[in-house]
């Protein structure tokens, strides 16, 4: 009598025995709702040896008998044991030189340069069983290689990455893996990888070797240290705008502890004559450049500023309005914190003449010929290219 439920698995390898079906037939035949198992053949239960010793125990165990339909043979006796496992032995044969045949046939073609299949490398599509350049995503791929080559790191290259808005083909969003994974493709140009070989590919190349070749003399540098050059290097928002209560100016520097970067602004009089020879000597630079920034947003806001800001520009160009110079200096509050840090500096500079910082806090001195400039970049849409 057939039992109710249909052990099919359709589709999956006999190699295994984690197939659904297969699962569920083992669990009933514990819960002893299954007396015979039928089969057309024995290589539809498995495909090796080892797993079927394991089913057969299983069998025993609960005094299962097992039927082939088309192979005639008793498993109660020895002989009939013998039979059985010649034929898996068999079986198992079979399975292994299949996978053999076709793992050297695909080692054939990838050495021919051929696609093999799988999930395009991002910038091509498949066509026709090759790969394609897809110029929109290809475009991104040549950004990215001339980036990294610019800044050295892949967590900053992630983050200008996600500013720009370029996401995978499945609308994805590329993190710090997935661009090392693009950098070390070695599809981009040209090649064909299989089992860490190279070969020339039948597909175009994105990258040409010059720039892959430098891309990856970066690469083979430890990632801590790329990425301590990386902070280290980032521009000083304030460096040659700090003044303390002597005069002296504040020059930026940083020290280590354990994996942290920890970044300040030192006077030059402490430099030159040691700590205590100056009132405040040195200042966290994250601190200070937090409120001098706060500092900057308040006086955005303030309407003496616009309409200084206002004469400043027009005295360049008479068409712009109060209306234009307010809506400028409005528009760069939510705008600073997208703004990559060097051009963060950059407008620091360009608005603040100096800053000094003395014991009961510090005083911003702005240049309003710098606003007026500022606020001829926001107009121009200059501003909001970079960030």
């Amino acid at each position: 009598m057939l039992v109710r439920d249909q052990y099919d698995d359709g589709g999956i390898s006999g190699g295994t025995l984690q197939r659904p079906g297969l699962q569920r037939l083992l669990q009933d035949i514990e819960d002893g709702l299954v007396d015979v198992v039928v089969v057309y053949k024995i290589d539809r239960l498995s495909r090796a040896l080892a797993d079927f010793a394991k089913l057969v125990d299983v069998f025993d165990r609960n005094g299962v008998t097992f039927i082939s339909v088309t192979q005639s043979f008793n498993t109660t006796t020895s002989m009939g044991r013998l039979t059985l496992n010649i034929l898996f032995s068999f079986a198992q044969f079979e399975r292994e030189v299949t996978a053999e045949r076709i793992r050297d046939k695909v080692a054939a073609s990838r050495k021919k340069g051929m696609w093999m299949g799988g999930v395009p490398p991002y910038g091509y599509r498949v066509e026709n069983r090759k790969l394609v350049i897809n110029d929109e995503d290809a475009e991104h791929v040549r950004w990215i290689f001339a980036r990294f080559l610019k800044i050295g790191s892949g967590t900053e290259l992630a983050r200008e990455v996600a500013k720009r808005g370029i996401r995978t083909p499945r609308g994805n969003r590329i993190d710090k893996k997935f661009l090392y994974r693009v950098l070390s493709n070695r599809a981009y140009i040209g090649e064909a990888v299989h089992k860490g070989d190279s070969y020339p590919g039948e597909h175009n190349a994105i990258i040409d070797r010059e720039k892959w070749d430098r891309v990856h003399a970066i690469l083979q540098e430890s990632p801590r240290k790329r990425a301590a050059r990386t902070r280290a290097e980032t521009p000083a928002l304030l460096k040659g705008l700090l003044f303390g209560p002597d005069g002296a100016a504040f020059s930026p520097t940083h020290t280590r502890k354990g994996d942290r970067l920890y970044r300040y602004y030192v006077s030059q009089t402490v430099l030159k004559h040691g700590a205590g020879s100056c009132p405040v000597g040195r200042v966290p630079a994250g601190e200070i450049e937090a409120a001098v920034v706060d500092q900057l947003r308040a006086v955005f806001r303030q309407p003496e500023i616009v309409a200084g800001t206002w004469k400043a520009a027009r005295a360049h160009a008479d068409d712009i309005t109060e209306a234009d110079a307010r809506g400028a200096l409005q528009q760069l509050d939510p705008l600073w914190d997208e703004l990559f840090p060097a051009e963060q500096a950059r407008i620091a500079a360009l608005l603040v003449e100096r800053v000094d910082v003395g014991t009961g806090g510090l005083n911003v001195r702005l240049r309003m010929d710098g606003l007026g400039g500022l606020a001829r970049e926001m107009l121009s849409g200059s501003i909001g290219a970079a960030a």
